[in-house]
């Protein structure tokens, strides 16, 4: 039996009951469609928490004081105050640590902002000139803070555009104006361009100022919230860890590191941890999904079984004018693998047209990867051969006497 002859034999014996053969392509179409769906969720979340992390910054180390615990952590058993690092720790770091490229310590809090008529409240942050290549953060109009403006205690503020929607209308540029901080008016110089964000850390709804002037009018105190320390490259952010935890351990008479009151945050593990969690919900997604693509390996099965039941004494004949087993066997097994990859290709369009769906009315990022379309393919080729291997034996495996007898 030819290629041809196999194709068009198949194609007719399928189409002599549409509705069926429709009915058992339906799960399998379901579930390519919804393995598809669901994978391309799990990926697209894992970019975006990629992303969104990476939008922070590039090969940082986070140095932040007391005693916290988390992914990442080098110190994580302190027993420290909230108040234990000072722009002198910083200076220290940026001097005696060969590995750092830039360092941008910062002071923040939340205060209420007034500015004609209007008011807001959201995220102030001390900080330095080099903040801006530390932390990803680029200009729109005007300027950032400047070394000149931190060592004169200026009174100037950079906005993000949320905070600049908020006081002064869409689109509008404050540059010159002023707002007020805690009673005190400062001059605005610049905005930021938009990163994208939402909810109480919003990176765009925020106030940049210089951080000796936040610490004198603001916070009243020395101490910094935390100090950004960015890596020459990734493959030094390891050891520049260890040197910076060593350093600060000296530097505060510290000899036991699990009484150290400071803590330093690896931005490459977050981004390792991150990266495994959305995988295991990725995986997980799939396997819920792919149970449709089970059921459908079993309608195909009960198909093919009842097809052979019906076409016995064709089955028969077949044999009696000379039709081998094994020709039997893959007119059948055509069949059920027709099924699956027709059904199969469908399902491909169906999820790639519900992941742009749940991306434009769910809001949700999703991300169609060649792989997840191979793996799904090849999963269905894979049940479409094992669910008809066995209806296919069967009927090759008919005696030809028997089944002319057949009523």
């Amino acid at each position: 039996m030819t290629i041809s002859d196999l194709f068009k034999e198949t194609s007719a014996a399928l189409l002599v009951n549409k509705a069926r053969t429709g009915l058992t392509m339906l799960g399998i179409i379901i579930g390519i469609g919804s393995v598809i769906a669901m994978v391309s969720i799990g990926q697209g979340v894992q970019s975006t928490i990629e992303s969104s992390i990476q939008s922070l910054g590039s090969n940082l180390i986070i140095v932040m004081p007391g005693a916290q615990r988390g992914p990442g952590m080098e110190v994580n058993a302190g027993r420290g105050s909230s108040q234990t690092l000072t722009l002198a720790d910083a200076d220290a770091i940026q001097q005696q640590i060969s590995l750092t490229q830039a360092i941008a310590p910062e002071v923040d809090g939340r205060y209420q902002i007034t500015a004609r008529g209007t008011n807001t409240n959201t995220q102030v942050i001390g900080t330095v000139a080099a903040y801006p290549s530390v932390k990803n953060v680029e200009i729109d109009t005007g300027s950032f803070i400047d070394d000149q403006q931190v060592k004169g205690l200026a009174k100037v503020a950079v906005l993000g555009p949320t905070t600049r929607d908020d006081l002064f209308g869409e689109s509008v540029d404050p540059t010159g104006q002023t707002i007020r901080i805690k009673g005190v008016i400062f001059k605005i110089v610049g905005v930021t361009k938009a990163k994208g964000g939402s909810g109480f850390s919003n990176p765009d709804d925020v106030i940049y100022i210089p951080i000796s002037t936040a610490q004198r009018f603001l916070t009243g105190h020395e101490y910094v919230s935390d100090i950004n320390v960015q890596a020459v490259d990734q493959q030094s952010m390891t050891d520049m860890q260890a040197q910076i935890t060593n350093l600060l351990l000296d530097r505060h008479h510290i000899s036991d590191p699990t009484l150290a009151d400071f803590s330093t945050l690896n931005q490459a593990d977050i981004i390792a941890t991150a990266s495994s969690i959305t995988n295991t919900l990725t995986i997980f997604l799939g396997a819920i999904a792919g149970i449709s693509l089970v059921v459908g390996g079993i309608g195909i099965m009960n198909m093919m079984l009842t097809t052979v039941t019906e076409r016995t004494r064709e089955i028969g004949l077949r044999k009696a004018i000379g039709a081998k087993s094994r020709d039997i066997n893959l007119q059948f097994l055509a069949e059920a693998v027709m099924l699956t990859f027709t059904g199969g290709g469908v399902g491909v369009v169906l999820g790639w047209i519900l992941s742009l769906l749940i991306s434009h009315f769910g809001g949700l990022t999703t991300s169609i990867s060649l792989f997840s379309i191979l793996l799904a393919f090849g999963v269905s080729a894979a049940i479409g051969i094992s669910f008809g291997y066995y209806p296919a034996r069967r009927a090759a495996g008919l005696n030809p006497i028997e089944a002319l007898r057949y009523e």
